[in-house]
């Protein structure tokens, strides 16, 4: 129970990353903020905290309203005192290729990818000042890590959240708050299923085909879990990472060495 005491607020907690994330930290003793655009998710994830013999919240929140993210921010204190941990996980992604890409295209990945993480980051943050403690944990992508000829907003909305968490960790080191982030790769979830689905389409594959090519990639021959995330999640969050701060750390099966 290493973060017993500890309180965390988990955006898009819901599925995928986010629940598995919410869970494991969980089940390491913390008190759980689940959030997510579906109300009834996110009641669903905190019910599973609460078997768990954890406290949890349940929020709806649209992160792209920084209004509603003041609001779950005031919700998760006015509940708990404090908040120790943020996992932002909430995120959209689209197959697109760059000559298609409308302006309402990239409004929506933005929007939710960038302005939602940093201004949860921000408004967070603020919080965890006060407290002078505090571990953020940002979801980004290894799409953020190089070129992606069917994902250019989508890819750079993430490279987006590699230079915020550098820039938070620079700005928030003296105050006591350590910020990192996680690079997943092809994880299985609702998500690479939509991907799946948006690539056969645009790119005229075979259904699944992505998926194929991209196990193909993976030296440990297989495809990640919303676990494999959360369990690094776990550990830049605990003390055994208090020296690890504006770094980003591929889980990726070793997909890209970089």
């Amino acid at each position: 129970m290493r973060l017993d005491g500890k309180v965390a607020l988990v955006t898009g907690a819901g599925s995928g990353i986010g629940k598995a994330v919410c869970l494991r930290l969980a089940r390491d003793g913390a008190d759980i903020v689940a959030a997510d655009l579906n109300a009834e998710s996110a009641r669903s994830t905190a019910e599973e905290v609460q078997a768990l013999g954890r406290r949890a919240l349940d929020v709806r929140v649209n992160v792209a309203d920084v209004a509603q993210l003041q609001a779950m921010v005031d919700a998760a204190v006015a509940k708990f005192g404090r908040i120790d941990i943020l996992v932002p996980c909430a995120g959209v992604v689209q197959i697109k290729r760059m000559l298609d890409i409308t302006e309402a295209d990239w409004d929506r990945i933005y929007a939710v990818n960038t302005k939602g993480l940093f201004f949860t980051n921000q408004l967070v943050a603020r919080q965890m000042v006060r407290q002078r403690s505090g571990a953020i944990v940002n979801i980004s992508s290894v799409s953020g890590r190089g070129p992606r000829p069917v994902q250019a907003h989508y890819a750079s909305s993430k490279a987006a959240v590699i230079s915020i968490t550098q820039t938070a960790a620079a700005a928030l080191a003296a105050d006591g708050v350590r910020v990192n982030a996680i690079c997943p790769g092809v994880v299985e979830t609702p998500m690479w299923d939509q991907i799946d689905r948006e690539a056969a389409a645009e790119l005229g594959i075979p259904m699944g085909e992505m998926r194929k090519q991209r196990l193909s990639s993976i030296p440990l021959g297989r495809l990640e879990t919303a676990e494999d995330v959360a369990n690094a999640v776990a550990f830049l969050v605990s003390e055994d990472a208090s020296y690890i701060t504006g770094q980003t750390l591929n889980v990726d099966g070793g997909w890209h060495m970089n």
